[in-house]
């Protein structure tokens, strides 16, 4: 049986012609009369595809070409070469159409009235979608309980804090059940908790409509709690698409253990192929590459040398995995 593809996109480019001018009183009376431009490839020959409920991590670092992508395939933007297919439409030619169908989030750009209530707003968006009282009152008492925004809806916007106009400004892009959601830096500047919500709310949304997901985001905790596919772009081209855990496993075998001693060491700490990071009067943090030195192997080293209360082993956080893909592809 055929996996529905959601979305598609086949060797798409985008270049920005950027205008140059030189310094002071000089280069602006020049470029009155000779504009010198230069051309930036923002996204260059990139395909994929998404299958429907998919949640996808687009990910890569600042002036990558994530958020060019994402404005191409919500119809913002029109792409210099290729093509790319969103629910069955071209983003750019059937843009008011694909707008019913979609829902999309950029971290730094607002679509709540600032001076108003959320619910005012909510209530605009129910009329632009064309949604009836019934379906409207449903669909909101839904995202009111899955984002916890109840206390939230009937007070000015200017007023909320950046969570809280975070929690409504995502649940007001879903008020008509899009298909697939494109949330750019939906996190970015929030607290913990803030963050633990929304990626909760999220995860619910997929789970039980199938909405299909896609992420862009600096922050670790988003890609390891919601997606289980990663691409990674960088200069404008893919250079990693699969799993999250063949992420972690194919980049960087370094592991971290920290351990917890029975009684207090009264020497400095060494293991043969292993790097003592940082030692304190119980404990010691330890890392080592694990494709050379099997865990097993440390673990026994670390309990031959006294007793332990605690060992734990884990593996370099997200972030570290990426910034190590970056420098390893940079051009």
């Amino acid at each position: 049986m055929s996996v529905k593809k959601i979305v598609e996109v086949n060797a798409l480019s985008k270049v920005f012609s950027v205008k140059q001018k030189k310094p002071g009183l000089a280069g602006s009376l020049r470029s009155l009369w000779k504009t010198e431009t230069s051309e930036i490839e923002a996204v260059a020959d990139i395909s994929f595809a998404l299958e429907q409920g998919e949640m996808l991590a687009f990910i890569g670092p600042n002036g990558a070409g994530k958020s060019t992508t994402i404005k191409i395939l919500t119809g913002i933007l029109h792409p210099t070469d290729g093509q790319a297919s969103v629910l069955g439409y071209t983003p750019w030619k059937d843009r008011r159409q694909l707008t019913y169908h979609i829902g999309s989030i950029f971290g730094q750009k607002p679509q709540l009235w600032y001076h108003l209530p959320a619910e005012d707003s909510f209530r605009l968006f129910a009329r632009v979608y064309e949604l009836d009282q019934s379906t409207f009152q449903k669909r909101r008492d839904f995202l009111v309980e899955s984002f916890q925004i109840g206390d939230l809806l009937h007070i000015p916007v200017r007023k909320l804090s950046l969570g809280q106009r975070m929690k409504c400004e995502i649940a007001a892009s879903l008020l008509h059940s899009p298909q697939v959601v494109f949330l750019d830096e939906p996190t970015i500047g929030l607290d913990v908790v803030a963050k633990q919500q929304i990626r909760e709310a999220i995860r619910r949304l997929n789970e039980e409509e199938n909405t299909t997901i896609f992420l862009t985001s600096h922050d670790a905790g988003d890609i390891e709690n919601l997606c289980k596919r990663v691409i990674i772009v960088n200069h404008g081209q893919v250079i990693f698409d699969d799993r999250t855990s063949v992420l972690k496993r194919q980049f960087l075998a370094r592991k971290v253990i920290d351990v917890r001693f029975a009684a207090a060491l009264t020497s400095p700490f060494s293991i043969p192929g292993v790097e003592t990071v940082k030692q304190g009067t119980f404990g010691v943090k330890l890392e080592f590459d694990g494709s050379k030195t099997p865990v097993e192997k440390v673990v026994q080293q670390v309990m031959a040398v006294q007793s332990c209360n605690d060992i734990n082993i884990a593996d370099p956080p997200l972030e570290e995995i990426i910034r190590e893909i970056y420098t390893s592809q940079s051009v």
